[in-house]
């Protein structure tokens, strides 16, 4: 299986040259070569113990390489460089909604203006009249909402979601995905999503790479113009090409 690819990329938010990451004897990445531009969708799908985390976790700065580079552009004046939004929403319990949004700017503004933009963020992932209440009174999709204002506030240039839709119903991950998808062409940051779910990939990303044994076997573009819904012959086609090369079969 090869790597299809034909992307011209004026401005790389980042870019993993020759990336290897070992465990022990065990390969979990080899010489990945991969270069996103800034303000792209990227999705990364692939079996279990592909190296999707790993190489997600390598992105945020929580791992280090055994060998190649990775290159990450500055950032403006007021971002940080990149936040990691987990499977698990993470809140502290004993803190109150706005101020587990807040907690994202600690060190990086006052306390005024942290409260000012988390409640500003509450109400751009439809919380706004949730700001006091405790994270144990809200749905699992309201908690992911509080995450995803917590991962935002500071601004990222580049948003790294580790499955963060995995353990939601049905119906709330939907929702999740529709959610997700206008926040993003509203702040343009770079998303890198892993996820298993081939169908939320196309529903959002610009771009699928898919990993197999640790090395990139897919790289296309999804050219389905937005808004974008489940269900159409343009994302069946799509989910067709992805799944033969996840099942290891052309037929698929």
């Amino acid at each position: 299986m090869t790597a299809m690819s034909s992307f011209n990329f004026a401005e790389p938010a980042f870019s993993f040259q020759g990336v290897l990451r070992r465990f022990g004897e065990k390969s979990v990445l080899s010489s990945i070569d991969l270069t996103v531009e800034k303000g792209q969708f990227l999705a990364i799908i692939g079996k279990s113990g592909c190296g999707k985390s790993t190489l997600l976790r390598l992105l945020a700065g929580l791992d280090q390489p055994d060998g190649g580079h990775i290159i990450r552009s500055p950032v403006s004046d007021g971002q940080t460089a990149t936040r990691v939004m987990f499977q698990e929403p993470r809140l502290l319990p004993w803190a109150r909604v706005l101020e587990n949004v807040a907690v994202g700017l600690t060190g990086l503004a006052n306390r005024t203006e942290a409260l000012s933009r988390a409640h500003a963020l509450l109400a751009e992932v439809g919380l706004a009249d949730r700001d006091n209440d405790w994270p144990a009174v809200l749905s699992g999709g309201q908690r992911q909402r509080v995450a995803l204002a917590r991962a935002l506030i500071g601004q990222p240039g580049i948003l790294a979601l580790d499955e963060p839709l995995g353990a939601l119903d049905a119906l709330t991950r939907i929702e999740m995905q529709h959610l997700l998808s206008s926040v993003w062409q509203r702040q343009k940051f770079t998303a890198v999503l892993v996820t298993h779910d081939v169908s939320e990939a196309i529903l959002l990303a610009d771009r699928v790479v898919v990993l197999d044994a640790g090395k990139i076997a897919l790289d296309i573009a999804i050219t389905i113009p937005r808004p974008r819904r489940h269900g159409t012959p343009e994302a069946a086609h799509f989910e067709q090409m992805i799944l033969g090369h996840l099942l290891d079969d052309e037929r698929a």
